[in-house]
């Protein structure tokens, strides 16, 4: 135990400080930012629409940080020989994948909460819908405040003891995103004490946290296939495997009955359709707990069945 937990924090610190990993959380920060505009030119309800944009680019930005960040944990370290140090303490190898996955899965859990708080405060926000419509300044200022904030402390920490910039403004807006989110679930937007009147819906933390799920069978993948093959032969397979698997109903399930080759496709392809509930925002109902759980129990299921072959295909690969 003690060896997965080392190597699970090594690899999640490892993960953080990646370039591509900062990227991607400033980009879906600002896609967030923006989406309130992006969506006010609908013929309807434009706040639905906004909920959409914001759960796609939560998807999206989930599966980036899951495919790259897992892409390279395995490979990485195979290519550049650092493999042979770890297995030779000696670690075993099904416990240096699992120590791998548990580390890349923190860290996407960490880009997923702050992206989660992101949609959160733009669905508080809102899509200005008619001209007398105004700001929410509450949501406005304090997101302007927190990320000053980041900033400074994090050039501050960086300068004094010459920690990371990137990975520290990451944890600190993890810190900051958490104060928000409190505050806002308080606070109005006249700046009054109304818990009552936040504009926090359930649906959008369920919808999130779906999407987490989502998001860890693909690092699951990730870790399985970086076991065997190069960085970019992983991320074109991960890509593949997750648009097909949100397809996976319209092109395999209609044919599942009757064609050998679309039932086996069916079941050995993830299901992510069931993971997004656009249906349910669209139609205003609601997604009971049941659901949710069934949902993690099919992810639980197919991550641990996909973190088997890992272990199975990594087992005779040759490291020297």
């Amino acid at each position: 135990m003690n060896k997965l937990l080392t190597i699970a924090k090594n690899t999640f610190v490892e993960t953080l400080r990646q370039p591509v990993y900062a990227v991607i959380i400033i980009a879906a920060l600002l896609l967030f930012f923006l989406s309130p505009a992006l969506a006010m030119y609908t013929m309807s309800d434009d706040n639905k629409l906004l909920r959409e944009i914001g759960l796609s680019t939560l998807f999206l930005a989930s599966l980036f940080v899951a495919v790259f960040s897992a892409a390279g944990a395995v490979a990485e370290e195979l290519e550049s020989k650092t493999i042979m140090t770890v297995l030779s303490k000696p670690v075993p190898r099904p416990i240096f994948i699992l120590a791998k996955f548990a580390g890349v899965t923190a860290a996407v859990i960490l880009a997923h909460y702050i992206c989660t708080i992101a949609l959160l405060m733009a669905i508080r926000h809102g899509v200005l819908e008619s001209a007398s419509d105004t700001h929410d300044w509450t949501v406005l200022s304090t997101a302007a405040a927190a990320g000053l904030a980041v900033v400074l402390l994090s050039a501050f920490f960086n300068y004094v003891y010459d920690w990371k910039f990137s990975s520290t403004a990451i944890v600190l807006a993890a810190i900051a995103a958490t104060i928000i989110i409190v505050f806002l679930a308080l606070i109005d937007r006249d700046w009054k004490f109304n818990p009552h009147n936040n504009r926090i819906n359930a649906l959008d933390i369920y919808g999130s946290l779906l999407l987490l799920l989502a998001a860890i069978i693909i690092v699951a993948l990730a870790v399985t296939l970086s076991a065997r093959f190069n960085i970019v032969i992983t991320l074109s397979a991960c890509i593949g495997v997750f648009l097909l698997g949100l397809v996976s109903d319209h092109t395999f399930g209609s044919l599942a009955k009757t064609k050998l080759w679309a039932k086996i496709c069916y079941f050995a392809i993830p299901n992510l359709q069931i993971f997004w509930i656009s249906d349910a925002i669209y139609e205003g109902s609601q997604v009971p707990l049941k659901y949710i759980g069934i949902t993690a129990f099919y992810a639980l299921c197919y991550t641990a069945g996909i973190l088997a072959l890992a272990i199975a295909l990594f087992q005779r690969r040759q490291v020297g």
